[in-house]
């Protein structure tokens, strides 16, 4: 369970919360929420993506379900240290695609006093750990895993599964090139393409 009040209201640190999962698993609409009710709740709220990713819109962070907020793309997780000075809560889509920088980045916003919302994919299509996501799960504070449905079984899905036959580490994509699957709808899937 997720606790947004903290016991000591003296101590002026804030914190780093990491939502992860595989693709289509509402990691993205979970952001959304969590960012949206610092808004309501008046807070001043900066919202950042890596810029390669334009799938949606260039500017709006966007879920699959096509809930959005504005957000500012960034290049590289330096740039975020920059432009997120003055903020209560910081948001980041899609971490696995920034560099390993975004790690002390995200600390150093949280020892700042600001709360700091990261969203990414906490495996790759290969079934390893994505980038930087194992070090902000290390580090943060709270981490939320959500779950997909298995488009084969039904089950829980925690497993990106491309379609398409291609090899690169980062290939933006959809349903058109992914889609999600249980442990075993995985390794049967995996088994397949090797034989």
């Amino acid at each position: 369970m997720f606790l947004e009040n903290t016991v000591n209201h003296k101590e002026q640190f804030g914190w780093i919360e990491v939502i992860c999962g595989s693709m289509f698993s509402g990691k993205t609409e979970e952001l959304i929420r969590r960012l949206k009710r610092a808004q309501f709740a008046k807070q001043k709220v900066e919202i950042f993506k890596p810029a390669i990713d334009t799938r949606y819109h260039d500017e709006m962070v966007v879920s699959h379900d096509s809930n959005e907020i504005r957000s500012t793309p960034v290049p590289a997780a330096a740039n975020i240290a920059i432009l997120a000075q003055g903020c209560d809560v910081v948001g980041i889509d899609e971490a696995q695609f920034f560099d390993d920088e975004i790690v002390r980045v995200c600390n150093d916003l949280a020892n700042q006093g600001i709360r700091v919302i990261v969203a990414g994919l906490d495996m790759d299509f290969k079934g390893n750990p994505f980038g930087p996501m194992p070090a902000l799960m290390a580090t943060a504070e709270y981490v939320t895993k959500v779950h997909a449905v298995c488009t084969r079984t039904g089950n829980l899905a925690n497993y990106s599964f491309r379609k398409t036959d291609n090899d690169k580490l980062v290939l933006l994509g959809e349903t058109e090139e992914y889609e999600p699957l249980s442990r075993a709808a995985y390794y049967h899937a995996m088994r397949k393409n090797v034989d």
